[in-house]
């Protein structure tokens, strides 16, 4: 197979490494920040060590929690039993009790504004009959999630030395669950919630901090430390800030906000390619037509330093013979940035459109040209 290469021109748009805008002094034991359309990283440290993730566990809790109130599988206003081993919960709780009734919308919210373990208890129960079971599910998704250094053994963080992450992962899984279930997201922007006559503060301090800080999550054990997640959201752009293993709650906020700063105030959003614009078209063979638009199937913007006036040069690089059957949305060939020689990044490109296989002639003519070439 040989490699065709596109060269495009990118006019007006500017690039830098992002190691070129040097980073905050973060003290956190390991910590990230990115660009949420993108996946960029912008500034990191540590940022693939493992780590304990304490109560960020309840990130994975919620994403499969939500997948299964979108599956039909649970509903918001289902009366949940509350088994003894929820109302025993170690940590931080919402106070559920065997006897009275909470629903899983209630248990959602005690879960993500008050870090209720017991309910985390109680949903995975709900979801999967025990926790253990859910706890399968759980780490089955942080596979197919891409979370290549996540591993959980309960559903709440409590310590155990099989119970770990990275800030890339968490990172990864905040966005995805930012992406996938956009009406539940507003849920970590809530400042306080009451359920038995119990009213909790989210532990979230940049909520009251900065206005445009609508999430994420807070955790803390004595071996993982102050962790926090910051998500923040100024015009168009939105930002995710790991931060892990500060010495206070008070300090996990301020590098958070550090971190978020940064990313604003030193990189700008440039949008490279519109949603499904043909970056080019690529030869297709043995298919109904000879060529497929080649693009992206949402807007391509990526987070680039400020003040840089270098010219991106950009590759696209194609896998040829590329055979029918092509699917919309599969990855036909990866779009290679570069600055000064030197690389930069590299991203998927994928069909826009779907090529069925041609007729019988059709496939036997590019049969006769690609045994010539």
């Amino acid at each position: 197979m040989r490699a065709i290469i596109f060269l495009l021109s990118l006019l007006s748009a500017t690039l830098a490494f992002a190691q070129t805008v040097p980073a905050p002094a973060v003290a956190a034991r390991a910590w990230l920040l990115i660009d949420h359309s993108s996946g960029q990283s912008l500034a990191e440290h540590d940022a693939d060590v493992r780590i304990e993730p304490a109560s960020l566990t309840k990130l994975m809790t919620a994403y499969l929690t939500f997948a299964a109130l979108k599956q039909g599988t649970l509903k918001g206003d289902q009366v949940v039993p509350v088994s003894e081993k929820a109302w025993k919960a170690q940590g931080s709780r919402m106070f559920i009790e065997p006897k009275k009734p909470v629903t899983v919308d209630e248990l959602i919210h005690g879960m993500i504004i008050q870090s209720g373990n017991d309910a985390c208890v109680a949903l995975a129960e709900a979801s999967a009959g025990t926790e253990e079971a859910f706890v399968q599910r759980m780490n089955l998704e942080a596979r197919r999630l891409g979370l290549a250094n996540t591993h959980y053994m309960n559903a709440a963080g409590l310590p155990d030395p099989q119970h770990y992450t990275t800030a890339r992962d968490l990172a990864h899984l905040v966005q995805a669950l930012i992406r996938d279930f956009p009406e539940y997201y507003p849920i970590y922007s809530q400042k306080e919630f009451t359920y038995n006559r119990i009213t909790q503060p989210n532990r979230n301090r940049l909520l009251w901090l900065d206005p445009t800080v609508d999430g994420v999550k807070t955790g803390h054990t004595e071996n993982a430390g102050y962790c926090l997640i910051a998500s923040a959201k100024r015009g168009p752009r939105r930002l995710i800030a790991v931060v892990l293993g500060t010495d206070s709650d008070a300090l996990r906020a301020q590098e958070a906000q550090r971190l978020l700063n940064h990313g604003f105030q030193n990189f700008d959003a440039v949008r490279l390619y519109t949603k499904a614009q043909a970056i080019s078209q690529l030869k297709v063979f043995k298919g109904s037509s000879g060529t497929v638009p080649a693009g992206f199937l949402d807007d391509f913007v990526l987070a680039l330093p400020k003040g840089m006036s270098d010219k991106m040069k950009v590759q696209l690089l194609s896998q040829q013979p590329l055979l029918a059957p092509v699917q919309q949305g599969q990855q036909i060939a990866t779009l290679k940035l570069s600055l000064d020689d030197k690389a930069w990044g590299e991203f998927p490109v994928v069909a826009l459109e779907t090529v069925p296989v041609a007729g019988f002639f059709g496939r036997a003519w590019d049969t006769l040209v690609l045994w010539f070439q």
